[in-house]
């Protein structure tokens, strides 16, 4: 039986997996979401992301959560510049893979382990990770928000390509008003107000007149 907190973790890793298995090889050479990412370089950024799953429900700990799903996400000032070793790493570790096969598949083994894996957890056990404990169930409620995130940024230049699934984008939506402390126009779309919080693009006018003040405290720039 599933476990009661997973099927919306699942429900947005499934589809982002489906995604990266549908995406053709001369995809994985056009720009993604992410600022200065290629789509293969997004793809090895899921390979970590998975892998982190993985390390994290499988690192317990025994003392109180200090985060729950929304604060194990910080608001930072200022996008990061690229420079950080992980970040300037992941575009020549996927240059690395050469054939896009190669990457679509080990992408494909890491992140269905990572989802068995999410189904075995006990939601009430407690994780470590990033100097934080919490537990599997708030850890994994705020993967749906990476999850969702990256599916927009993996077909944000293919409008061919599925999107994330209602479920997800709504509950990622509600996730980054929490932290905006405030709530998106409801004349924004769920995919909309994803893109546009976070930066991934520029409001249009009319976006910016409906967003009113919260305008200015855009982009949020998540770590």
């Amino acid at each position: 039986m599933e476990a009661p907190h997973s099927p919306l973790f699942s429900r947005a890793l499934s589809a982002l997996l489906t995604a990266v298995a549908e995406t053709p090889d001369e995809d994985f050479a056009l720009p993604s979401g992410c600022a200065g990412w290629l789509v293969r370089d997004l793809v090895c950024h899921l390979v970590i992301d998975a892998q982190d799953v993985l390390i994290t429900l499988a690192t317990p700990a025994e003392t109180e959560p200090t985060a729950d799903a929304d604060s194990y996400w910080r608001l930072l000032v200022e996008a990061p510049t690229g420079d950080a070793p992980l970040d300037a790493l992941v575009p020549r570790l996927a240059a690395a893979y050469g054939d896009p096969a190669l990457l679509r598949a080990h992408l494909d083994d890491v992140g269905s382990a990572a989802g068995r894996a999410a189904r075995l957890a006990d939601p009430a056990a407690r994780v470590g990770t990033q100097e934080m404990v919490l537990t599997v169930e708030d850890f994994l409620s705020s993967y749906v928000l990476e999850w969702t995130l990256h599916h927009l940024d993996l077909v944000a230049h293919r409008p061919t390509a599925p999107g994330p699934a209602a479920e997800p984008l709504s509950a990622a939506r509600a996730a980054l008003e929490r932290l905006a402390g405030a709530a998106f126009p409801a004349t924004l779309t769920d995919a909309d107000a994803l893109t546009v919080a976070t930066g991934r693009r520029p409001p249009t006018e009319a976006e910016r007149e409906t967003l009113g003040d919260l305008a200015a405290r855009l982009p949020l720039v998540l770590s």
